[in-house]
This record gives C-alpha cells, sequence and structure tokens, in this order.
C-alpha cells in the first residue's frame, strides 16, 4: 500500500521559536491517523505545510508522492482541508461556498452541480443550501466546511477539530459519515482535543509535544502499552496526559 502523506525531517523555525523539530510520519493510503497535542505543540503548523498554507524550513514533505512545494498545485487538488476556525463569509449562500471552491479547483458546471447537490443531501443540507452561512447552526456550519473540503473529491481529508463547538447529536452523526468516507477510500487525518473522538476513530495515532513526535503507534497499542495496572486498558486520555507530562519531566 502506497503512502498518502510522507514526511521526512520536518522543521519549521521561526525567528524566536522552533515549531517543529524534524519530525518524520508516514500515513498510509485509506488509514485513519490521528495527530494529537496540545495548544502550541506543532500540529496547526503541520497541517499548514501539509496543505501549503505555511512555508517549511527543511525536510520533505510529499502527498501520493507529490512534493508540497514543488509540485504545489498537484499536491493540493490532492487533499481537502476543514480548518478549526470558521473561514467562509457569512453573508454568502450555502450553496455558493461550494459552487465557487469547486469553481477553483477548475471543475465544470454542470459538474459542480452534481457534486454540491449530492454532498449537500449527504450532510443533510439540501434545505438550507439558499441560506446565508450567518444563519446557520454551529454543526450546520461545520458540515458546510466538509462539505466545501470535499467538494473537489480529494484522496486526503485533514479535519482540524472538525466537532468543535457542535452538539453531542452533531458530533455523534459526522463521526458516521467520517467512518463512511474512509470505508470508501479516503485517507484522513484528524487532530481533536476530543480524545474520546480519536479513541472512536483512528487507527494509528502519533502525539507531538513541543514539536516532537513522543509516541505514534496504533490506538490498540497505546492504550495496552500505557494501561492501568494488572493489565487493564486505559482511557486514550489518560494515556496522552501520561506520555505528555513524561516529557516534561
Amino acid at each position: 500500500m502506497q503512502s498518502a502523506i510522507s514526511i521526512h525531517n520536518l522543521t519549521k523555525k521561526y525567528p524566536h521559536s522552533v515549531a517543529l523539530h524534524g519530525i518524520n510520519l508516514e500515513i498510509k493510503e485509506g488509514e485513519f491517523f490521528g495527530l494529537l497535542g496540545q495548544n502550541g505543540a506543532g500540529k496547526t503548523t503541520t497541517i499548514g505545510i501539509l496543505t501549503g498554507l505555511t512555508t517549511k524550513t527543511s525536510g520533505e514533505v510529499m502527498l501520493f508522492g507529490k512534493d508540497v512545494e514543488k509540485e504545489y498545485e498537484d499536491a493540493r487538488r490532492l487533499v481537502g482541508l476543514v480548518p478549526q476556525e470558521f473561514n467562509f463569509d457569512i453573508f454568502e449562500k450555502v450553496y455558493n461556498i461550494l459552487d465557487f471552491n469547486a469553481g477553483y479547483f477548475g471543475i465544470a458546471k454542470e459538474e459542480r452541480k452534481k457534486r454540491v447537490e449530492q454532498l449537500l443531501r449527504q450532510l443533510g443540507l439540501w434545505e438550507k443550501r439558499n441560506e446565508s452561512m450567518r444563519t446557520l447552526s454551529g454543526g450546520m456550519k461545520r458540515k458546510v466546511m466538509i462539505a466545501r473540503a470535499l467538494v473537489h473529491k480529494p484522496k486526503i481529508l485533514i479535519l482540524d477539530e472538525p466537532t468543535a463547538g457542535v452538539d453531542v447529536e452533531t458530533r455523534k452523526s459526522l463521526w458516521e459519515y467520517i467512518r463512511e468516507l474512509n470505508k470508501s477510500g479516503t485517507t484522513i487525518l484528524l487532530t481533536t482535543h476530543y480524545l474520546e473522538e480519536a479513541e472512536a476513530l483512528c487507527e494509528r495515532i502519533a502525539i507531538i509535544h513541543h514539536g516532537k513526535i513522543i509516541k505514534l503507534d496504533t490506538k490498540e497499542n497505546l492504550l495496552k502499552g500505557e494501561g492501568k495496572e494488572h493489565g487493564t486498558k486505559n482511557k486514550l486520555e489518560d494515556v496522552f496526559m501520561k506520555l505528555t507530562q513524561e516529557t516534561m519531566m
């Protein structure tokens, strides 16, 4: 199975700090991968480099063999990004948000219509297509952002805190939708502060702390290896706290 995301010795330096200290990650095609870390750990910087929003200092980053800087356009078409913050015109209509993004990727008008309608129906937003974004609930806005990220049919979907601020029912419905995407072959990279979300969805997990990968393993191995006494399984939240605290000592 080929690599969807290959990161080798990735470093990002700022004038007065280092955000990434030569990290290495290999995410296989079709994988559901979690990247976990506290605020300021380097998650957003990594995502920025993967999507061309941030320039790396050194190292190599490839998406299905395409260099994210040297082959930017080809690499960018391979990835859909759902950012943590809402980044759309609040007065724009739902349909137009998706249609514009599809046009940005050069998708023909008739094909755009089909894709936009399909995504809005799948996410339960078709009846809201002519409403402005400002009238939607937080959960619906999140769904629009997911639809926008998928409208050009990317092979990789990056979810940065995709269910932040949504109710439990909406969160669970989004989990199911994302699971189905992954089952259909989409490679997914998830960052989240809801550690139960990563525990429910991810196959492998990397924990990043102060710009370094301090642990990378399958979810099952993480829970077993860091379990409580007598071999009982722990929650991912407990594992995460233990590892990050140990690193600080």
